[in-house]
């Protein structure tokens, strides 16, 4: 039996507790926002009278005439006045900076001089009778008082919550930068951590003798791990949220090899507002060492091509097109479209970025690049300005295989997506490529390589921008290397390697999607955009260093080479030459035009049908 009748639900409300009756803490009561408010306003009234107080006694000695002590009790009178009726006014006795910040300080100072210039006018200028000293002295005697109480007030109270709770590991933090202080604060106010910072590492020679809230530098690299040991610490964390990934590599074995433990900040970028957060503090990862450059790039850029447009993502399911999605999301286009024919990958990409999963809004596109007419009512329903085309088959032993789903998605499919953006005059057109494009031996190379070649053939018959962009392994991606090598350690072995001396280049999914943006804003008709990829990195290092973290004893075989596949990759051909113009880890090369109907001939001759 079917009905029309609505669905019952209970719909849950919670009321915090916290809003209605006053807050407990530590068996003290923590004081009302208005009476901390009246407290410092009432601070400061009490620094402008003693400050005239000071002034007169020691510029005057207090020889004053009657007419000049009735003129300095108006000024004081109606300089508190003044200071807290501007201190309202401004909201600055309304909580508007945190006591004894450096944004409280600039404020206050202004504060003073505010009032300080209405004051000398009123009694200097228009009712003359005030000694000219005490309208020019007490302002700023007043304003160091003011100061110095807040500052007073905001060392005790980090120190006394510093000392709520007795901490359970002592560490130290590698790092006397921004990061490292910023994080060192936050312990220190964090009644709840687990942590006590007893010192500081830093390889510059300038912070040799610095001290940060009482704590200090204890050494550098080369006292590693003997200062950290004679702290009395069992923890090192690295607050370099820019340090390269050899450099992690190089202190973790040293600190690890000690018996310490090693722990870690995110890349600034991986960090909300760049802002450290106690709960930021994790393990080092294999990606940190494999990683983790320092990406510049040029935000005006981007923006300026993607903001208030509408932007198509092929493959927005994958590991690359879902954070392409999420990175373009945040400049704002004016429709984002996601297509993917995984209605799954649709849903986890969707939740990730809206919060939400439904799948029931027109730019979730279910669709395979395959389908030309299944294409073509997505063009035509959106029309997009903008497309990132990510979609493809990628596992190299499958595809040799199975060299015809490798064409028709690969080649076909994306002569498909060339072929739509062209009549739909799209801008920008940015085919991720692979670094098995560069001299292929492979179907993943051979088919990529195409792909990049019908690319540029389309940048000289359309209106628009298209070009290709070339990397290679991307850290953390469906079914890559660090998942395998996982997944085998956890199943206790063995980890299989083709090869002793197998190289591979990695970047993080996160420095790539940066990097193709980036492509996308200065990339010319026709090029090939290859991201630098650091330098490559032995695939038999990365397994023994994960075994190394798992403390499992772990066998490694060797399976040896699979066919096509190289022992190192390059990015660039032979017949290639990069060239870097306005970004230092981006070059630039150009792919030899494939016209479309070379493709039948192309293929007869290589299957004989």
């Amino acid at each position: 039996m079917t009905t029309d009748a609505p669905i019952p639900c209970t719909v849950f409300r919670y009321r915090s507790h916290s809003l209605i009756r006053p807050h407990v803490e530590d068996s003290r009561v923590i004081y009302s926002p208005t009476a901390r408010r009246a407290g410092l306003a009432a601070w400061d009234v009490m620094c402008w009278v003693v400050g005239a107080i000071f002034v007169i006694g020691a510029r005057y000695d207090f020889r004053l005439s009657d007419v000049q002590w009735n003129s300095i009790v108006a000024y004081v009178t109606v300089g508190a006045a003044l200071l807290v009726l501007a201190g309202f006014l401004t909201k600055f006795y309304r909580g508007r900076h945190r006591v004894g910040s450096f944004d409280e300080a600039a404020t206050l100072g202004a504060l003073y001089a505010g009032v300080g210039v209405i004051a000398y006018v009123i009694f200097i200028v228009l009712i003359p009778g005030l000694p000219r000293g005490i309208a020019l002295l007490v302002p700023p005697v007043a304003v160091l008082g003011s100061a110095a109480g807040r500052w007073l007030y905001r060392l005790l109270r980090t120190r006394a919550v510093g000392d709520r709770e007795t901490p359970t590991k002592n560490i130290v933090i590698y790092g006397a930068g921004d990061a490292g202080y910023q994080l060192l604060r936050l312990i220190a106010t964090d009644r709840k951590s687990e942590y006590r910072v007893v010192g500081f590492i830093d390889d510059n020679p300038g912070k040799r003798n610095l001290r940060l809230l009482g704590v200090r530098v204890i050494g550098d690299r080369a006292s590693l791990p003997d200062a950290v040991i004679d702290a009395g610490a069992q923890t090192v964390v690295l607050a370099i949220t820019s340090a390269h990934g050899d450099f992690i590599g190089d202190v973790q074995d040293v600190i690890e090899g000690a018996g310490l433990e090693f722990l870690t900040l995110p890349p600034v970028t991986e960090m909300i507002g760049g802002r450290v957060k106690i709960g930021d503090i994790r393990p080092v990862d294999i990606a940190d060492i494999l990683g983790r450059r320092q990406v510049k790039t040029d935000l005006g850029a981007i923006a300026d091509y993607l903001g208030g447009k509408r932007v198509l993502i092929t493959g927005a399911g994958g590991s690359i097109g879902s954070e392409l999605a999420r990175q373009v999301h945040r400049f704002g286009p004016e429709e984002l479209i996601l297509l993917d024919r995984d209605e799954s990958a649709l849903h986890a990409v969707q939740l990730s970025i809206y919060g939400k999963g439904l799948l029931d809004t027109p730019d979730m596109a279910l669709s395979d690049i395959r389908d030309a007419d299944a294409l073509r009512r997505i063009f035509e329903q959106h029309r997009p300005e903008i497309v990132f085309h990510a979609a493809a088959l990628k596992h190299l032993p499958m595809l040799e295989m199975y060299p015809e789903e490798g064409w028709k998605t690969n080649v076909l499919g994306s002569l498909n997506v060339l072929t739509l953006a062209a009549e739909f005059d799209v801008q920008v057109f940015v085919n991720v490529s692979t670094d098995k494009a560069a001299d292929p031996t492979s179907v993943l190379g051979r088919t990529k390589r195409l792909a990049e070649q019908l690319t540029a053939w389309q940048a000289e018959h359309a209106n628009g921008r298209y070009m290709s962009v070339r990397f290679g392994n991307v850290l953390g991606s469906r079914g890559s290397m660090l998942q395998t090598f996982n997944s085998q350690i956890d199943a206790g072995g063995p980890v299989t390697v083709t090869h002793p001396d197998i190289t591979r280049y990695f970047m993080t999914i996160p420095e790539a999607c940066e990097l193709v943006m980036q492509a996308g804003a200065i990339g010319g008709p026709g090029e090939v955009l290859v991201l630098d990829m650091g330098t490559p990195v032995k695939i038999l290092d990365v397994a023994q260093r994960l075994i190394a973290r798992s403390g499992k004893n772990i066998e490694i075989v060797f399976t040896g080479l699979r066919h096509g596949e190289k022992m190192h990759e390059d990015l660039f051909g032979e017949a290639e030459s990069g060239k870097r113009s306005s970004h230092p880890l981006i070059s630039h090369v150009t792919a030899p035009a494939l016209a479309p109907e070379e493709l039948n001939a192309m293929h007869t001759s290589r299957t004989g049908r």
